[in-house]
Protein backbone atom coordinates (compact mmCIF):
# COMPACT_ATOMS: atom_id res chain seq x y z
CA UNK A 1 0.00 0.00 0.00
CA UNK A 2 1.61 3.57 -1.25
CA UNK A 3 1.13 6.03 1.48
CA UNK A 4 2.64 9.20 2.55
CA UNK A 5 5.40 8.80 5.52
CA UNK A 6 4.16 8.43 8.86
CA UNK A 7 6.61 9.27 12.13
CA UNK A 8 6.52 7.20 15.36
CA UNK A 9 7.21 9.23 18.26
CA UNK A 10 6.79 8.26 22.24
CA UNK A 11 7.22 10.79 24.77
CA UNK A 12 7.79 14.45 24.10
CA UNK A 13 9.64 16.00 27.36
CA UNK A 14 12.08 18.07 28.43
CA UNK A 15 13.16 15.90 31.34
CA UNK A 16 16.41 15.04 31.61
CA UNK A 17 16.29 11.97 33.82
CA UNK A 18 17.89 8.55 31.53
CA UNK A 19 16.11 7.41 28.75
CA UNK A 20 17.64 4.02 28.09
CA UNK A 21 14.76 3.17 25.78
CA UNK A 22 15.34 6.31 23.58
CA UNK A 23 12.09 6.90 23.91
CA UNK A 24 12.15 10.52 24.42
CA UNK A 25 12.03 13.76 22.10
CA UNK A 26 12.20 17.00 23.68
CA UNK A 27 9.29 19.25 22.70
CA UNK A 28 12.15 22.20 20.85
CA UNK A 29 12.97 19.16 18.77
CA UNK A 30 9.52 18.40 17.70
CA UNK A 31 9.00 21.92 16.88
CA UNK A 32 11.75 21.68 14.94
CA UNK A 33 10.74 19.19 13.02
CA UNK A 34 7.25 20.64 12.52
CA UNK A 35 8.94 23.39 11.24
CA UNK A 36 10.49 21.28 8.71
CA UNK A 37 7.63 19.90 7.38
CA UNK A 38 6.05 23.31 6.95
CA UNK A 39 8.95 24.01 4.96
CA UNK A 40 8.81 21.35 2.61
CA UNK A 41 4.96 22.08 2.12
CA UNK A 42 3.96 19.12 4.00
CA UNK A 43 1.60 19.01 7.22
CA UNK A 44 1.61 16.64 9.86
CA UNK A 45 -2.31 14.99 10.27
CA UNK A 46 -3.60 11.29 12.04
CA UNK A 47 -3.16 8.06 10.16
CA UNK A 48 -7.23 7.67 10.20
CA UNK A 49 -6.79 11.05 8.63
CA UNK A 50 -4.03 10.09 6.06
CA UNK A 51 -5.45 6.95 4.91
CA UNK A 52 -8.41 8.68 4.64
CA UNK A 53 -7.49 11.42 2.87
CA UNK A 54 -5.41 8.51 0.73
CA UNK A 55 -8.52 6.77 -0.46
CA UNK A 56 -9.75 10.19 -1.94
CA UNK A 57 -7.06 10.76 -3.49
CA UNK A 58 -5.69 14.08 -1.76
CA UNK A 59 -2.67 12.38 0.29
CA UNK A 60 -0.33 14.74 -1.60
CA UNK A 61 1.53 16.80 0.96
CA UNK A 62 0.28 15.31 4.29
CA UNK A 63 2.41 13.02 6.52
CA UNK A 64 1.40 10.76 9.39
CA UNK A 65 2.03 11.96 12.96
CA UNK A 66 1.76 9.03 15.54
CA UNK A 67 3.05 9.15 19.58
CA UNK A 68 3.08 5.66 21.63
CA UNK A 69 1.79 4.65 24.90
CA UNK A 70 -0.10 7.51 25.63
CA UNK A 71 2.42 9.35 28.14
CA UNK A 72 1.26 11.89 30.63
CA UNK A 73 3.26 14.40 29.07
CA UNK A 74 1.78 14.13 25.95
CA UNK A 75 -0.50 16.21 27.12
CA UNK A 76 1.66 18.93 28.68
CA UNK A 77 4.29 19.04 25.68
CA UNK A 78 3.45 17.57 22.30
CA UNK A 79 -0.29 19.15 22.17
CA UNK A 80 0.71 22.63 22.65
CA UNK A 81 3.31 22.31 19.44
CA UNK A 82 1.43 20.76 16.31
CA UNK A 83 -1.76 23.42 17.49
CA UNK A 84 0.66 26.15 16.63
CA UNK A 85 1.20 24.75 13.15
CA UNK A 86 -1.83 23.62 12.23
CA UNK A 87 -1.14 19.76 12.84
CA UNK A 88 -2.72 17.02 14.37
CA UNK A 89 -1.77 13.63 15.65
CA UNK A 90 -2.44 10.24 16.48
CA UNK A 91 -1.92 9.09 20.06
CA UNK A 92 -1.68 5.36 20.87
CA UNK A 93 -2.74 4.38 24.52
CA UNK A 94 -1.95 1.10 26.47
CA UNK A 95 -5.79 0.60 27.12
CA UNK A 96 -5.42 -1.18 30.52
CA UNK A 97 -2.54 0.95 32.30
CA UNK A 98 -4.87 3.98 32.06
CA UNK A 99 -3.53 6.35 34.97
CA UNK A 100 -0.46 3.84 35.49
CA UNK A 101 2.91 3.51 34.04
CA UNK A 102 4.94 1.69 31.78
CA UNK A 103 5.65 -0.79 33.69
CA UNK A 104 6.69 -3.36 30.54
CA UNK A 105 10.22 -1.07 30.33
CA UNK A 106 12.72 -1.88 32.67
CA UNK A 107 13.72 1.93 32.61
CA UNK A 108 12.01 5.06 34.45
CA UNK A 109 8.69 4.85 35.33
CA UNK A 110 6.95 7.09 32.67
CA UNK A 111 3.28 8.16 33.95
CA UNK A 112 0.46 7.37 31.72
CA UNK A 113 -2.48 9.31 30.88
CA UNK A 114 -5.92 8.52 32.57
CA UNK A 115 -9.49 8.19 31.05
CA UNK A 116 -9.69 12.19 31.49
CA UNK A 117 -6.43 12.71 29.90
CA UNK A 118 -7.53 10.25 26.75
CA UNK A 119 -10.76 12.11 26.82
CA UNK A 120 -8.68 15.87 26.68
CA UNK A 121 -6.55 14.99 23.77
CA UNK A 122 -9.01 13.83 21.65
CA UNK A 123 -10.70 17.34 22.59
CA UNK A 124 -7.62 18.94 21.54
CA UNK A 125 -8.34 17.16 18.02
CA UNK A 126 -6.47 14.67 17.91
CA UNK A 127 -7.08 10.64 17.45
CA UNK A 128 -6.62 8.25 19.80
CA UNK A 129 -5.88 4.88 18.98
CA UNK A 130 -5.52 1.55 21.01
CA UNK A 131 -2.18 0.27 22.01
CA UNK A 132 -2.86 -3.04 23.34
CA UNK A 133 -4.65 -3.83 27.61
CA UNK A 134 -1.29 -4.57 28.87
CA UNK A 135 1.63 -3.46 26.12
CA UNK A 136 2.24 -7.00 24.82
CA UNK A 137 4.61 -8.73 22.14
CA UNK A 138 1.48 -10.28 20.06
CA UNK A 139 3.65 -12.31 18.01
CA UNK A 140 2.68 -15.66 18.50
CA UNK A 141 0.80 -14.86 21.11
CA UNK A 142 -1.97 -17.68 22.20
CA UNK A 143 -5.48 -17.12 20.14
CA UNK A 144 -7.05 -15.75 23.55
CA UNK A 145 -4.32 -13.12 24.36
CA UNK A 146 -5.14 -11.76 20.71
CA UNK A 147 -8.46 -11.26 21.38
CA UNK A 148 -8.24 -9.89 24.83
CA UNK A 149 -5.50 -7.39 23.86
CA UNK A 150 -6.61 -6.84 20.78
CA UNK A 151 -10.72 -6.35 21.12
CA UNK A 152 -10.64 -5.45 24.72
CA UNK A 153 -8.57 -2.35 24.50
CA UNK A 154 -10.93 -1.09 21.97
CA UNK A 155 -13.85 -1.53 23.71
CA UNK A 156 -12.08 0.09 27.17
CA UNK A 157 -11.32 3.37 24.88
CA UNK A 158 -14.63 3.20 22.91
CA UNK A 159 -16.45 3.06 26.60
CA UNK A 160 -14.61 5.97 27.56
CA UNK A 161 -14.57 8.24 24.76
CA UNK A 162 -18.05 7.27 23.78
CA UNK A 163 -16.96 6.68 20.15
CA UNK A 164 -15.28 4.96 17.75
CA UNK A 165 -11.60 4.12 18.25
CA UNK A 166 -10.52 2.93 14.67
CA UNK A 167 -6.25 2.60 14.64
CA UNK A 168 -4.05 0.30 16.25
CA UNK A 169 -0.82 0.09 16.94
CA UNK A 170 1.09 -3.54 17.46
CA UNK A 171 3.41 -2.72 20.78
CA UNK A 172 7.50 -2.74 20.16
CA UNK A 173 5.84 -3.64 15.91
CA UNK A 174 5.57 -7.18 17.07
CA UNK A 175 3.14 -8.81 15.06
CA UNK A 176 2.16 -11.94 12.81
CA UNK A 177 0.00 -12.72 10.21
CA UNK A 178 -2.51 -14.04 13.29
CA UNK A 179 -2.40 -10.69 15.56
CA UNK A 180 -3.02 -8.95 12.25
CA UNK A 181 -6.15 -11.36 11.85
CA UNK A 182 -7.20 -10.65 14.71
CA UNK A 183 -7.24 -7.18 14.18
CA UNK A 184 -9.08 -7.33 11.62
CA UNK A 185 -11.56 -8.88 13.45
CA UNK A 186 -11.69 -6.59 15.96
CA UNK A 187 -13.51 -4.25 13.94
CA UNK A 188 -10.08 -1.80 13.79
CA UNK A 189 -10.16 0.15 10.32
CA UNK A 190 -6.24 -0.03 9.62
CA UNK A 191 -2.87 -0.65 12.18
CA UNK A 192 0.57 0.44 11.98
CA UNK A 193 3.70 -1.38 12.41
CA UNK A 194 7.71 -0.18 13.27
CA UNK A 195 9.88 0.04 10.15
CA UNK A 196 9.01 -3.53 8.48
CA UNK A 197 7.44 -2.30 4.90
CA UNK A 198 6.26 -5.84 4.36
CA UNK A 199 3.52 -7.16 3.87
CA UNK A 200 3.06 -3.06 4.22
CA UNK A 201 -1.03 -3.61 4.24
CA UNK A 202 -3.97 -1.62 6.07
CA UNK A 203 -2.98 -3.78 8.94
CA UNK A 204 0.51 -3.49 8.71
CA UNK A 205 1.32 0.16 8.14
CA UNK A 206 5.00 0.91 7.80
CA UNK A 207 6.30 3.83 10.36
CA UNK A 208 9.64 5.73 10.50
CA UNK A 209 10.60 5.56 14.26
CA UNK A 210 12.26 9.49 15.06
CA UNK A 211 15.51 9.09 17.79
CA UNK A 212 15.90 11.31 20.80
CA UNK A 213 18.68 13.19 18.60
CA UNK A 214 17.03 13.25 15.46
CA UNK A 215 17.74 16.67 13.71
CA UNK A 216 15.63 18.20 10.70
CA UNK A 217 18.43 17.01 8.41
CA UNK A 218 17.97 13.78 10.13
CA UNK A 219 14.14 13.58 9.71
CA UNK A 220 14.45 14.88 5.96
CA UNK A 221 16.65 12.02 5.31
CA UNK A 222 13.79 9.75 6.88
CA UNK A 223 10.90 11.17 4.80
CA UNK A 224 13.08 10.96 1.57
CA UNK A 225 14.02 6.81 1.83
CA UNK A 226 10.49 6.31 2.74
CA UNK A 227 9.72 7.33 -0.68
CA UNK A 228 12.49 5.50 -1.78
CA UNK A 229 11.11 2.28 -0.38
CA UNK A 230 7.32 3.32 -1.68
CA UNK A 231 8.78 3.49 -5.12
CA UNK A 232 9.27 0.33 -5.58
CA UNK A 233 5.80 -0.71 -4.38
CA UNK A 234 3.27 -1.83 -6.85
CA UNK A 235 0.14 -0.09 -7.42
CA UNK A 236 -2.75 -1.81 -7.06
CA UNK A 237 -5.22 -1.77 -10.26
CA UNK A 238 -6.55 1.52 -11.06
CA UNK A 239 -3.33 3.03 -8.89
CA UNK A 240 -4.22 5.17 -5.62
CA UNK A 241 -4.30 8.50 -5.01
CA UNK A 242 -1.97 10.31 -2.69
CA UNK A 243 0.63 8.19 -3.21
CA UNK A 244 4.14 8.52 -1.88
Amino acid sequence: MRIPPVLMYHSISPSVLPDPHQVRVHPYRLEKHLRLLRRMGLRGVSLGKLLEAHEQGTAAGLVGLTFDDGYTDFLQYAVPVPARYGMTGTLYVVAGRLGGSNAWDDGPRLDLVDADGVRAVAAAGHEIGSHTLRHVRLAGADPAILVEEIGGSRRVLEDVLQAEVPGFCYPWGSFDQAAADAVRAAGYDHACVTGDYLPGDRFTLPRSYVAPSDSALHLGAKLARHHLRMAGVPRRNGGEGGAA
